[in-house]
Parts: structure tokens; sequence; C-alpha cells
């Protein structure tokens, strides 16, 4: 039945609207996200908050990525991708718009609500990468795939227009219910995307199988032939994941590979005033630049991922990631006339960082038997959030800042800083390397394939 998606040429419209929701849900992932760090400008010095519980508002939606990973992406593959991404997408809606009830100087409301958010948005994520791809065929699985993750910042850039141009018009509360935005989302998703044939196959469900498959080939369902001997229905338990350790080890190290484009992410503005002393609005309209070029290097890094294959793809862009970031260090202070050379590497570095995230999720992904793939994006997407701790804490204490809330510094440490982030780009190429294996062009059945194999076979 899988091998008539494996035939086209071109995808539906069915398949381009399961992009659609995919690309949608992301960016409204981010939006929800992003928007707590426009929210908290509005009442953090009236609430007299101190930087540790700024901190606790901040972060603790990322403490909850590894629990989040785990647990969605067990569900995802115990009771369906769709029912899972339904759940999620409205527990981050919901969490979200409650933030809007939150009352004076209630920064722990806020905190557990933002865990919650955390929860939401990286379950969602934990389901929504394989329930797209199981639905395209090899040929076409890395371009589309990484093209959903390509526009993933546009969500980023939606709360910073909506803060900027509603923020003094409804105030933080009324930015706060425009996160209610996805729930409506998840009710489109109930009525329009089905569960993956793949799953449903999985689960001995042939029926509903080749009901979903032709809904995405666009076809009726009596023209695709069932087989004739029903396979047996999958089963596995989530430690099974550790039988893989190839998997475990090259997903959670390419997935590392953006703890240093976050921690620069949370530093940039800070570093772009006290580098090329410019004020803090002029440093923010150029990172707007810096955050528009990386949608270009997102859409380059889709581009080359089925072209050249998902490890070259990876090894060339952390490459690179690692050079230009390194090289941010030593020539901050460098001017090519009046060109400042930092704020020019800062861009290269973006469109290389950029597309390594392009690269590196979706291959994440197809890292697993189809039994598991849900439960071990989870665990690696997950746990590679350590990232958003470990980069830009690693930063605060190399460059001497007492906090990376509000970070302050001397440039006495940006050398070494710039080169703690490109070690995890080092680290990801050598999983690329050494412990990743190829998966470009391989049919779902194939990578199934792969992966029953002993890991010296799989290899070759």
């Amino acid at each position: 039945m899988l091998e008539l998606l494996d035939q086209q040429t071109k995808l539906t419209a069915h398949q381009w609207k399961i992009f659609g929701a995919s690309v949608l849900s992301g960016m409204l992932d981010f939006l929800n996200f992003y928007l707590i760090g426009f929210t908290l400008a509005f009442f953090v010095q009236d609430w007299h908050l101190t930087y540790g519980q700024s901190g606790l508002i901040l972060f603790s939606s990322g403490v909850a990525a590894i629990p989040g990973g785990i647990i969605f992406g067990w569900l995802g593959d115990k009771i369906g991708r769709r029912k899972v991404f339904i759940i999620t997408i409205l527990m981050l809606s919901l969490a979200t718009g409650a933030m809007a009830l939150t009352p004076d100087r209630g920064w722990l409301y806020l905190t557990a609500l933002r865990f919650i958010v955390g929860l939401g948005v990286v379950g969602v994520a934990a389901v929504d990468v394989p329930l797209l791809q199981e639905f395209l065929p090899a040929a076409k699985r890395g371009l589309v795939s990484s093209m959903s993750i390509a526009l993933v910042p546009g969500g980023g850039l939606m709360a910073a227009a909506l803060s900027a141009s509603l923020g003094g018009i409804i105030g933080w509360r009324g930015l706060f219910l425009i996160g209610l935005l996805p729930a409506f989302m998840a009710i489109m998703i109930r009525y329009w995307v089905p569960e993956s044939p793949l799953w449903l196959m999985g689960r001995g469900r042939l029926e509903e199988a080749r009901k979903s498959l032709a809904w995405a080939l666009q076809v009726d369902p009596a023209t695709i032939v069932l087989p004739a001997v029903a396979p047996e229905p999958q089963k596995a338990k989530w430690l099974e994941l550790f039988r893989y350790p190839r998997s475990v080890i090259a997903g959670f190290l390419t997935g590392l590979s953006q703890t240093g484009a976050v921690g620069l992410g949370l530093w940039q503005a800070t570093l772009i005033v006290l580098v090329l002393n410019v004020t803090p609005a002029q440093a923010a309209f150029m990172v707007i630049w810096i955050t528009l070029v990386g949608i270009g290097g997102r859409i380059f890094g889709a581009a080359i991922t089925d072209v050249i294959g998902r490890r070259p793809s990876g090894i060339l862009c952390c490459l690179f990631g690692a050079v230009m970031m390194s090289l941010c260090g030593y020539l901050h202070a460098v001017y090519f006339g009046p060109i400042p050379m930092f704020y020019v590497l800062l861009l290269v570095t973006s469109i290389f960082s950029n597309a390594s995230s392009a690269v590196c999720y979706p291959y994440m992904a197809e890292m697993w038997p189809a039994k598991l793939r849900a439960s071990g994006f989870g665990l690696v997407y997950g746990m590679a959030n350590l990232g958003k701790f470990i980069g830009p804490a690693g930063l605060a204490v190399i460059v001497g800042a007492s906090n990376y809330v509000s970070p302050k510094a001397t440039l006495d440490g940006i050398v070494p800083g710039f080169n703690y982030f490109a070690v995890w780009y080092v680290l990801a190429l050598l999983a690329y390397l050494f412990i990743g294996l190829e998966t470009r062009g391989r049919t779902i059945g194939e990578l199934d394939a792969m992966y029953a194999r002993k890991p010296a076979e799989a290899a070759e």
C-alpha cells in the first residue's frame, strides 16, 4: 500500500494541506513560545521582579521540554499522531490564553502556565514531523519536511510584530489572548487531516489506513488493494529506544548543534550594542535582518537535504556554522572600510545555523523504525532542548555576566564565548560523520529494514 506514496512524482493538494497545517502549527507554536519575551517587558518593572523570578518565567517552558518530548512522543506511538497533535495544540493555546487572567504580581501563576506551554510546544513537535513525513514519498520527504521547519521562525516575527503594533492598544493581557489562535487550528485538524496511514497499518487497522492513504493521494479507496496477509500489529515498549544507541547518540548530538544558535539568539542584541556601540533600538533593527537572512538559510538547508543527502548537508552546515561562529569572536573589532565584519559574520552565521536546523530536525525523526518514530524523535528533541540552557548560561559564565535574563558583560570573553558556541557545531559534525546513518531516498519500509539490521550492517 505504501509503495503508492513512493511512486508519486508530485504531491497532491491534500498533501500540501498537511504541509500547510504543519507550517502553521509550527509558526503558532513559536508565536506562543516567544510572546512572553515581549509581554514581560510590560510588567517586569511594575511588579519589581528579580532576575531569578524573570528567569523562571522565561525558562520554565524550556524545563518542560524533556518530559514533554518523552511523554507526548510515547503517546504519539501509543494513541496516534493526530490525537496527540490536537491535544498539545489545545494545551499550549489554552494555557497561553489563560495568562490573560494572571493576577497582579502573579509570577508563580505565569511560571506554571509557561511550563504547560512548554509541554505543548514540544509535544506538537514530537508528532508533527513524523505525521508529515509519513504522508510523503521518500524522494520528497527531506525537502518538504525541512521546508516546514524553515518557515517556523515566522512565528517569532509574528510575536514581535503583534507586540509592536498592538501591545500599546490591547496591553499584555490582550496579547496573551491572541495565543488562543492555535485552538482553532486544533478544530481544523480534527475534521481535516486523517491519522497517519503508517501508524494505522502498524495497529492492524488496514481499512482505515486505506482511507487515509486514499485521502492523501486523492483517489478512490477501492483502487488501493489491501495486502493478502495483514501485517502483525506493531507493539513496542518505550525502553526499546535504547536498542538503537546510534540513533539516541546521533539524534542528541545533532540536535545540540542548535545550542550555539539559541545562546547567540538570546545574547545577540546585547553583543551588537556592546561591540558596535549602537543603541538598543538600532540593535533590534539589525537583529530583524539577521532573522530574515536566517529564514533564507533554512530554505537553503531544505533545498540541499534531498540533493546531496542528510549527512553531507549536516556536515556542510555544521562546518561553516562552526567556522563563521568562531570568526565572529576573532574578528569582532575588524572593519572592512565602514562595514563591521562582526555584523557581516553574524549574517553569514545565521544562514548556516538556520540551515543546520532545517537539516537536523527532520533527520532526527528519520532515525527510528516506524513503531518508535514519535517516541524516538520526542526523546532526542526533548533532550536537545538542553541547549536552551547550556547555550546562554555557558556564555554568561565565560563573559562574566551575573545573569542571562538581562545579560551585562564586557568584551573580555567574546573570543572564548564564540568558540564555545562553535564547539556544539563540531560535536554535531562528528555525529554526522561517524555515528548517523544516511536516510536520503529511503522509503519508510527501507528505513525500518535498515534499523532492524545489526549496527555494523546498517552502517554499510
